[in-house]
């Protein structure tokens, strides 16, 4: 068997487990093993032993809410099995909860010794990405406190405390030192001739600065049970095509982990808020951006998503500026974190403001919000906030100063900070970086939507015609700019970007598609561009890669250089849609509906560049987040763009 992880995921909580369900802890790899609660490892071991060995997996965990396998004794074909082992694992919100059956396989009475070995190392996510980076963490004391039906492991460093609890049913007969720090919990049971005993397990998480204990199900069947039951509430009410099937299901499965990923926020007034997080397993946490074009997506079927993040990111927006943070008073967040090297400075991410596009996007969302659902409320609460993020732009953002929304490498955070923002994603054709500050194309069409709906809100909602012309005369001021700057005659196609000293960076990439959702180009130049994303070095048959094949720059297997992103499709579906293409929405988007249901009805963050006609089934991404909200809501996008038909 491969050492896959398998993802059970419930707002703040996701549990990373083997093929038999077993937590090995081991740093490094694609995804991080373990049960992380609030950016924290809270179970960095999870290991059932049978008579002092690790049984084989016999049906390994397969892909669902509930983790579901079956293990027997290392053996031989002479030697059948004495037991069978039936594990059963889920997550709520906090909590990891387990279910072992044992049933003897014997015509006589038997005795088997089982063991769970558990530790909590506490590791900040951070600390396990295979960047090689450490944290000094000076003065951090670990205790283990062994209780009557299980352990307790507690974590300090200074004012911070966490804590993870092992508790079972029937409770162990020992709880063994192993030397390592772990505890082994052991049970020595007495089964009847083909009997069966049952052990329940319950881990519960306190992260710091979390007072309530959470609500422990009582096995993983409840635990199943309370998230189908959330699930159904989520989706309640949305109508899905009956003309593609494939793309309802996939509507379908969308919404299941749009329902397991959305995270707690707080809004202005201290109100409690559901929001989407960005994915896991990496980034089970608010991200602005992620969140932005999530709602978005989602807007015309649950417009609550957007009712949620609009107040969430206003609670967040900067009101001074931090260096450390990339904050400038107006600007919306980029990312929010909890862990512990967050809450000691250690990372930057606390509040980190590292994005040029959240901040459009925000206004966006709130004047798309508007025009969708008629519910003037959020643009007359976050008036305020809408008018500091305008102000951000025209002043801090470089709209005044520089013609287009600029962002300079974060020397402590990110590098790009536009939606490609790994170290090299804007590049030129042969795969040089830009020097100095960069303007990005795709945030420029953001920016020039922003000032358009809001200048919609400034004259329908606040009532301030002034102000609302002032913006439309900025909007078509950077239309202009844009056309004039960015277009490549020679190409008949823009450039990625502008570097700092307003050189064109002339990688051909599907930014451009961007460009059509917010309506920045000229019919005649977005019709051009359109047709361009269709051809075949941008088309891979699975959807339009990040950077068109043989550029130099080029990599089908490069996180923002010729990968295929599913949220990055779904925008170039809508806006070819608004610009009348509609034979070329359809094909992109019938592509990433058989993507979909080639890999379980499930698109995830990103796949692989190869083409279709090499690679009859898609190719993935190898570091890609397996639940990602952008991609779960990609199939409504897809309905929005072109029907169910």
């Amino acid at each position: 068997m491969t050492n896959r992880h398998h993802l059970l995921v419930h707002g703040g909580t996701f549990a990373a487990v083997g093929d038999g369900g077993d937590i090995s802890g081991v740093r490094g790899g694609n995804s991080p093993a373990g049960l992380f609660v609030r950016d924290a490892r809270h179970l960095s071991r999870w290991q059932l032993t049978v008579d002092g060995a690790v049984p084989e997996t016999l049906s390994p965990v397969a892909d669902g809410d509930t983790a579901r396998c079956i293990l027997v004794p290392r053996g031989g074909r002479q030697e059948p099995p004495a037991h069978t082992f039936f594990r059963e694992q889920a997550v709520v919100d906090g909590v990891f909860v387990e279910s072992l059956r044992i049933t003897s396989n014997r015509p006589v009475p038997t005795t088997v010794r089982v063991a769970v070995t558990a530790d909590a190392d506490f590791t900040d996510q951070f600390e396990l990405r295979s960047d090689h980076r450490t944290y000094a963490k000076s003065g951090a004391v670990r205790s283990r406190d062994i209780l009557d039906d299980g352990v307790e492991f507690g974590y300090r460093r200074g004012e911070w405390r966490s804590s993870t609890t092992v508790t079972a049913e029937p409770a162990p007969d020992a709880v063994e030192e192993t030397g390592t720090g772990a505890r082994r919990l052991v049970w020595t049971l007495e089964l009847q001739p083909h009997g069966s005993a049952e052990l329940l397990l319950r881990v519960a998480a306190r992260p710091h600065g979390i007072t309530q204990d959470p609500a422990v199900p009582a096995s993983p069947a409840a635990a199943g049970e309370r998230l189908l039951a959330l699930e159904d509430e989520f989706m309640e009410g949305v109508a899905f095509p009956t003309g593609w099937p494939e793309l309802a299901t996939a509507c379908a499965r969308g919404l299941s982990d749009l329902a397991s990923l959305q995270v707690p926020a707080t809004g202005p007034d201290g109100e409690d808020l559901l929001v989407p997080a960005a994915g896991a397993p990496w980034f089970l946490a608010l991200l602005g951006r992620d969140a932005l074009l999530t709602s978005l997506f989602a807007l015309p079927y649950l417009p609550r998503l957007a009712a949620a993040t609009l107040p969430a990111l206003a609670a967040t927006q900067a009101i001074e500026v931090s260096t450390r943070s990339v904050a400038q008073p107006g600007k919306i967040v980029h990312e929010v974190r909890h862990g512990e090297l967050a809450h000691f400075g250690q990372v930057p991410y606390g509040r980190y403001y590292g994005s040029v596009d959240a901040t459009p996007l925000f206004l966006v969302l709130l004047g798309a919000y508007v025009e969708q659902t008629g519910d003037l409320t959020p643009a007359r609460r976050l008036e305020t906030h809408a008018r500091a993020a305008v102000g951000w732009m025209l002043d801090h953002g470089g709209l005044t100063s520089r013609g287009y929304l600029v962002y300079r490498a974060d020397q402590g955070g990110l590098a790009n900070q536009n939606w490609k923002d790994s170290p090299g994603a804007i590049c030129s054709a042969d795969g040089s970086r830009p020097h100095g500050p960069v303007m990005a194309a795709g945030a420029q069409g953001y920016a020039y939507d922003a000032l358009r709906r809001t200048a919609q809100l400034a004259r329908t909602v606040w009532d301030d015609e002034v102000y609302a012309a002032l913006l439309e005369q900025a909007a078509g001021d950077l239309r202009d700019r844009f056309q004039r700057d960015f277009w490549m005659e020679e190409h008949a196609f823009p450039a990625l970007a502008l570097d700092g000293e307003g050189r064109q960076v002339n990688a051909l990439a599907s930014d451009a598609g961007h460009l059509l959702w917010s309506g920045l180009l000229d019919k005649e130049y977005g019709e051009l561009v359109g047709r361009r994303l269709l051809e075949p070095d941008f088309f891979s048959g699975w959807g339009v890669r990040t950077l068109a094949a043989g550029q130099a720059a080029y990599h089908p297997l490069s996180y923002h250089r010729g990968s295929v992103w599913p949220h990055d499709n779904a925008l170039i579906t809508l806006g070819l849609a608004r610009y009348g293409l509609h034979d070329e929405a359809r094909t992109v988007a019938h592509a990433l509906v058989e993507a979909a249901t080639a890999t379980g009805h499930r698109l995830p963050e990103v796949l692989a560049g190869y083409g279709r006609d090499t690679h009859p089934e898609p190719v993935p991404y190898p570091h890609a987040c397996t639940r990602e909200s952008r991609s779960a809501a990609t199939p409504l996008a897809l309905l929005t763009a072109v029907g169910g038909a």
